[in-house]
């Protein structure tokens, strides 16, 4: 059924960016770390964060309306849900991807003219920059977003009798932590380019896996993977490269198992028709506006990927994970 759009709609839709720079903006001035060490009133805050008085009680007021703080008589204060999430000081922070947000919304901006010309050049700096900040919020924002997803699928998967996995272009090593830690006997090979090791070793650190999860690192479009291994999990990577090379990638992956080993892709995935949903729909275009070549898949085309590979009993592994992810799953052939 087609929806009847309403003017009110339409616009709530088009402005739908300001709520989210309003958060970008109370992130970036780390607002919510000074709040959660103890309500504040407007002047004092202002004092510390080295912000205008009148400017700042405009963003707190907006803040305020996303329920995103609170007022106990002048003084500014945060829920503590909210307090979990955005404080530094909390080991739940997601602030890393609100950053990253922010960072690549210049991307967004030149959507039209992106649309109207093609694909952007280059792929849009994160891992790859030299600045550390930058590099480590892309990196502790895939931890974030990993977070969210990498203990349903750790939960939902079934590896046991498995004795290696490597988590290809596995950024801080969230799912090799993830994984390892439902599964003991289970150890893991982070993949990823030199720049993420720094990080990754943090990540692998504080879950003290540094025993059974070690760093390797590479680039895969360009290095020859590890080999050896019963599992080889690659999520959220093949949207950054372009049909081809992401063919590639997965038959070199699929190489690296041992006979009758898993190969899995984790994705945000678009229906077979391409009719949404909505959020892969959304990331299809921050390839489009980030990266020369990548691009949301379907599930069809990624089993299809897998397949040619040559992964047997490929099918979808049925978990209710957030963001429209899916995690596809198959089999090297077992020696006879």
């Amino acid at each position: 059924m087609t929806k009847e759009w309403k003017a009110d709609e339409l616009l709530k839709m088009s402005g739908a960016y300001w709520a989210g720079c309003a958060l970008q903006a109370g992130v970036a001035l780390d607002l919510f770390t000074l709040l959660g060490r103890g309500p504040m009133d407007t002047p004092a805050l202002a004092r510390e964060l080295d912000c205008n008085e009148e400017a700042l009680a405009v963003l707190v007021t907006a803040l305020r309306a996303h329920e995103l703080l609170d007022m106990r008589g002048d003084r500014v204060s945060v829920p503590e849900s909210v307090l979990r999430l955005l404080s530094r000081d909390s080991p739940e922070y997601t602030g890393f991807i609100v950053s990253h947000h922010a960072q690549i919304m210049n991307n967004w901006l030149r959507l039209p003219e992106t649309v109207r010309k093609g694909r952007t050049a280059k792929r849009s700096e994160s891992v790859f920059t030299e600045d550390e900040k930058q590099r480590e919020d892309f990196l502790m924002g895939m931890f974030n977003v990993a977070s969210l997803q990498a203990d349903v699928a750790a939960s939902g998967l079934d590896f046991s009798g498995r004795a290696r996995l490597i988590d290809i272009g596995g950024g801080p090593g969230a799912y090799a932590v993830y994984f390892c830690r439902h599964n003991p006997a289970l150890k893991a090979v982070v993949f990823d380019l030199p720049g993420s090791e720094p990080t990754a070793r943090k990540c692998i650190a504080r879950f003290g896996l540094e025993e059974r999860i070690t760093f390797h690192p590479g680039n895969f479009t360009t290095d020859p993977l590890p080999g050896n291994f019963d599992v080889a999990w690659i999520s959220q990577v093949i949207h950054g490269e372009n049909a081809e090379d992401a063919a590639a990638l997965i038959a070199a992956a699929a190489a690296c198992l041992n006979p009758g080993g898993l190969l899995c892709i984790q994705e945000f995935t678009l229906y077979d028709d391409r009719s949404g949903p909505r959020h892969a729909a959304l990331f299809g275009l921050n390839m489009l506006v980030g990266t020369p070549g990548g691009k949301a898949y379907t599930g069809r085309e990624i089993q299809d990927m897998m397949k040619a590979a040559g992964a047997v009993a490929v099918r979808d592994a049925g978990l209710d994970l957030p963001m429209d992810c899916r995690v596809f799953i198959g089999e090297t052939r077992r020696q006879a």
